[in-house]
């Protein structure tokens, strides 16, 4: 017999505007009403949710074109999750029990659209695998920057949810070398012993720029960037030419301790772009949504084969997202952060 549903669900809310970076104190865990569905609506009940850096750019801002409006007080948070359906409408295709993806975490409950569920089966070894970030790194060296056998490549925010995964990846995909960047000496001996990389240099050690130069001497031929800024420059002034660059993020500008978190300016050299022949495209996890299942399959097999690692920290508790999400602004996990809900 199912367990009966109980009344209420609790949600992360933002409850004030932070000036800068957001703490804790901006969030609130609020019970509200356990969600009715509608038509065409399917109830989940959550495990787990992503808690990305990414929130700062909605959090009481938003960017036109961006995927997700704007979070503002009283909103509650939003963000990729993995749960299981407690009842789907008839002809949906979803049956009680199943596993499931979506983008309303940061609750216990949802009443998702059925079209914006996605069944997970078992192609993953894991569940919460499917919160990793690996589908962005594997897009944009694929699709965004073609990496080729031999290439050498630079992912700067390498100890990241994406950039933990992308080293891993280009090695697999043929990569002769794989730099990465981070701002932690203990964060870059892991990246170096457990995923993949070759060498990392260190942000607020000496310039970016001089690190990377001794690091790939050569040059660089690929770009993942998380980041932006002076990691951005750098990589222009080591890029050989026709080196390809994809854009995946900008945490130089969603970490910064000023602003809203929605731009992220940089100055870089345009006649290096031009002279080198570099060629910069913007990627997100939402290009090549076909390819989707592709990514899947090779990530399940490497998974299981031990060819790749998902490093990630999973906090126990809706009653410590808000402090998960402050942790992850402080920079103080490896890899992907997940909440785990208990019920």
């Amino acid at each position: 017999m199912a367990a009966a549903l109980p009344r209420t669900s609790r949600e992360i809310q933002l409850v004030g505007l932070p000036d800068g970076l957001p703490r804790p104190e901006h969030f609130g865990l609020a019970e509200v009403p356990l969600p009715v569905p509608g038509a065409g609506e399917v109830l989940v009940r959550n495990r787990f949710f992503h808690v990305s850096a990414a929130l700062r750019t909605v959090i009481g801002g938003g960017l036109e074109g961006a995927p997700f409006p704007a979070v503002l007080p009283g909103d509650t948070l939003l963000g990729a999750a993995v749960g299981e359906v407690v009842s789907a409408p008839e002809g949906s295709g979803l049956r009680s029990g199943e596993l499931v993806s979506h983008f309303l975490g940061w609750r216990e409950y949802a009443a998702v659209p059925v079209a914006a569920c996605t069944p997970l089966g078992d192609v993953l070894p894991d569940p919460v695998a499917h919160l990793a970030q690996g589908w962005t790194g594997y897009s944009a060296l694929v699709h965004g920057a073609a990496v080729r056998e031999g290439d050498t490549v630079f992912v700067t925010g390498a100890a990241g949810s994406v950039g933990s995964l992308a080293g891993q990846i280009a090695r697999l995909l043929g990569a002769g070398r794989v730099v990465g960047s981070t701002g932690s000496p203990a964060k870059a001996e892991r990246l170096v012993a457990e995923f993949g990389y070759d060498a990392v240099v260190l942000r607020g050690a000496e310039p970016i720029g001089r690190q990377l130069a001794k690091a790939a001497p050569e040059g660089i031929d690929v770009l993942i960037d998380n980041v932006g800024g002076e990691q951005l420059r750098a990589a222009v002034a080591a890029a050989r030419p026709g080196a390809r660059f994809a854009l995946v993020g900008a945490l130089s500008g969603q970490l910064s301790t000023v602003g809203d978190g929605t731009a992220a300016p940089v100055e870089i050299d345009s006649f290096q772009l031009i002279l080198k022949r570099i060629v910069v495209r913007g990627v997100s996890g939402m290009d090549h949504s076909e390819a989707r299942g592709e990514w899947n399959t090779l990530f399940g097999g490497w998974l299981r084969s031990g060819q790749i690692s998902f490093p990630h920290t999973r906090v126990p508790g809706i009653e410590r997202a808000a402090e998960a999400l402050h942790e992850v602004f402080g920079g103080r996990h490896l890899g992907t952060v997940v909440v785990e809900l208990s019920h």
